[in-house]
């Protein structure tokens, strides 16, 4: 029988983007399997990007637990061979319990969220993290429970429709949480400092500052926040010579894809990329990390400081250094 795996990674963006890095290692040897993914509803459409992914199972958080419930016996009944629990939350543990009842059934892996480690991190600043922390990897490590030895890099490719036509610099400027924002004024200077690029701004529906900076020179910049999809916005990455971004499921597109990336860490502990086509650039404070995602206080008299001292000439140096 063919090894069928299902890997449950339901979000965020940029997480599922680091999960699938797995891909390749799963579908060939020594498992060679076919690969399902389970993902929010509103996310589907990232992992099915990648033609190592079989088929996409997506949930309506509306639908409750009960939904959830009838979800799970439906997958139950796909005979899957291996399943890798990449979310590690109640309602993935409830999912994982119905698929192997008392630990009867297909083989399982789990990556933990290391919440000890967490708390010594944020409450008690004890880092025993790896410095620095990179995602990809930690997604690929539970992997040695079924027979698949460690990787260091990683690479995929993505099913894009037509390229859509354009040139420029990508700008990712936007983040789920305003502390892990390079500073606007800062993507300001860099757009008038390379006063010979053209730069297109990805960001979602609700990040209406990304307008400012088009209003620049709408001759060089081309503001798309809100206007396209994710599949769309991946397909630009794939398509970029360059990305600038922050903490974003952006870079981590760009990482994953071979695409020339810069990022921008401050105050994150998780947010590094993974492979070389990614330089990451970042201020060595005491502080550092002081957060998980961007949610909290910031402890210095300047803020967001980590961020601030990342300079717009070196981001510019660094781009022409491509």
């Amino acid at each position: 029988m063919k090894n069928k795996v299902l890997i449950i990674r339901l979000s965020s963006f940029g997480d599922i983007v680091q999960c699938m890095a797995v891909l390749d290692s799963l579908t060939q040897e020594p498992l060679n399997a076919e690969v399902d993914w389970l993902a929010r509803q509103d996310l589907a459409e990232v992992p099915a990007l990648s033609s190592r992914v079989n088929r996409v199972w997506s949930f309506n958080r509306k639908e409750g637990l009960l939904g959830w419930i009838r979800l799970a016996l439906k997958l139950r009944s796909e005979s899957y061979t291996h399943v890798y629990d990449a979310h590690s939350s109640l309602r993935s543990r409830i999912l994982c319990f119905i698929l192997r009842p008392f630990g009867i059934g297909p083989k399982f892996t789990r990556r933990s969220k290391e919440r000890i480690k967490r708390i010594l991190l944020f409450k008690f600043r004890v880092n025993k993290f790896p410095k620095p922390f990179k995602g990809m990897i930690s997604y690929h490590e539970p992997l040695e429970a079924f027979g698949i030895k460690p990787k260091k890099s990683f690479r995929d490719s993505f099913s894009i429709d037509e390229p859509i036509p354009y040139e420029g610099i990508l700008l990712a400027p936007s983040a789920a949480w305003e502390m892990k924002r390079w500073p606007m004024e800062h993507f300001k200077k860099l757009i008038e400092i390379m006063d010979d690029k053209k730069f297109l701004i990805l960001g979602g529906p609700g990040d209406d500052f990304c307008q400012e900076l088009e209003d620049l020179d709408p001759e060089r910049v081309i503001n798309l926040a809100g206007k396209l999809t994710y599949k769309e916005s991946c397909q630009l990455v794939a398509q970029s010579t360059l990305l600038i971004s922050g903490d974003t499921g952006m870079i981590h597109v760009a990482d994953l894809l071979g695409v020339n990336g810069i990022s921008l860490v401050g105050p994150t502990a998780f947010g590094f990329a993974t492979n070389n086509n990614i330089k990451t650039l970042e201020i060595d404070l005491e502080c550092r990390p002081c957060t998980k995602d961007g949610r909290g206080d910031c402890s210095q008299s300047v803020y967001k400081k980590c961020l601030v001292d990342i300079t717009p000439e070196l981001v510019a140096k660094t781009a022409n250094s491509f």
